[in-house]
């Protein structure tokens, strides 16, 4: 661990979706110092071939992590946490924490049947499918990719109103075909009171945050702590669309205003 009184976090993501995961980890760390950069020059992440995927998230984090006095990184995004983490813990010797689709607590919950509801990588990914095979062979799971939701959660967290008749049509094929929805990207939890709205109250929406934070927890060994009072720093790799409305955000969840990402070449 660094030399720091508290554990140093990276959370690393395309988007502010990752954002999700930083709140369920500082609600239950709260005195952790947060670090959070987000990858917005080649976003959204769902729409990169795989290999163009690894190898940059490789170029951003690697180098960065050899800088810095990190303890302990997140790759808040499904997408990029199907492809990048086998080689994160190999190159990294701090340890490495990856998100994916909560289908197995989904299996526990579902009667009638699951909808994975991601990107479109997500739902096509190899690593998704094995997760359907091993944890919920028994139970009818429906998949949804969309990367237009992706977007409609970036826009919620600029201040904008979400079109729900919009929503609605994109979740239609969901709609009284399920009673749990497993939301399969971190930018979804931003969304999830209008996505409620749409499935009705009758679907258990699941997520994967509060199992990513007692993870953090478990893997740092520590107990929850009194809050440190320090602002978090936020990064990106290119400069962000309607920064100042993200801004206003941000400073809501204790962030300083995003700075551009320090090192080169990204």
């Amino acid at each position: 661990m660094s030399q720091q009184s508290q554990p140093n976090i990276l959370i690393f993501d395309s988007g502010v979706g990752g954002l999700s995961v930083y709140q369920e980890i500082q609600a239950k760390l709260p005195q952790l110092n947060y670090t959070y950069l987000f990858d917005n020059a080649a976003y959204p992440y769902g729409e990169l071939a795989q290999d163009a995927l690894l190898q940059r998230v490789e170029h951003l984090i690697i180098p960065w992590v050899e800088q810095q006095l990190f303890d302990i990184v997140v790759i808040a995004c499904n997408t990029a946490s199907t492809l990048v983490l086998p080689s994160l813990r190999e190159k990294l010797s701090i340890p490495v924490v990856g998100v994916v689709p909560a289908i197995k607590p989904a299996s526990s919950l579902a009667n009638k049947a699951i909808g994975l509801i991601a990107t479109p990588a997500t739902v096509t990914r190899q690593y998704t499918r094995d997760l359907i095979r091993n944890f919920s062979s028994n139970k009818s799971v429906e998949l949804l990719g969309s990367t237009r939701l992706v977007d409609m959660a970036e826009e919620k967290l600029r201040g904008r109103a979400l079109n729900l008749d919009e929503l609605a049509t994109i979740l239609s094929p969901l709609k009284d075909q399920i009673d749990v929805a497993v939301l399969g990207c971190t930018h979804f939890p931003l969304i999830k009171e209008e996505i409620q709205n749409v499935l009705g109250e009758a679907v258990t929406l699941v997520d994967s945050g509060q199992a990513i934070a007692r993870r953090v927890q478990s893997l740092l060994g520590i107990e929850t702590g009194e809050k440190s009072g320090q602002a978090h720093t936020i990064f990106s790799s290119a400069p962000p669309w309607e920064e100042g409305a993200l801004n206003e955000k941000l400073r809501e969840l204790g962030f300083t205003p995003i700075r551009p990402f320090p090192l080169q070449d990204v």
